[in-house]
């Protein structure tokens, strides 16, 4: 091979590396950004992770506010039930009273317009 040709392959050869050496560099900055966006992926997975185990606190805690309240509700049922009972027996016996008063009063009418 003489030397111009020789020459001539150097210089091609070394613009090939000069761009082979861009091209890594640009690979270096894609790896370093792509490793910046892993650790926001991860910071995002954290908070989200965070986030996750907070929402479980609060539906838990909701959950026995929930029980509180359905107990409740279940005491003020059973309550109403036994006042309505104790007022229909109170009803019952103003009105058999009643009937008795009536009843008496009615014999003493009677007697009176005999």
């Amino acid at each position: 091979m003489d030397q111009e040709t020789r020459e001539f392959l150097e210089e091609k050869f070394s613009a090939i590396d000069e761009k082979f050496s861009g091209i890594d560099g640009k690979f270096s900055g894609i790896d370093q950004r792509l490793a910046g966006i892993d650790g926001k992926f991860s910071r995002i997975d954290e908070k989200f992770e965070e986030t996750k185990r907070y929402f479980g606190v609060v539906a838990e805690g909701l959950r026995n506010d929930i029980r509180q309240v359905a107990e409740g509700h279940d005491v003020i049922r059973q309550e109403m039930r036994e006042f309505r009972e104790e007022v229909q027996s109170e009803f019952k016996e103003v009105r058999s009273l009643i009937k008795f008063s009536y009843a008496e009063l009615d014999q003493r009418m009677t007697t009176v317009e005999r």
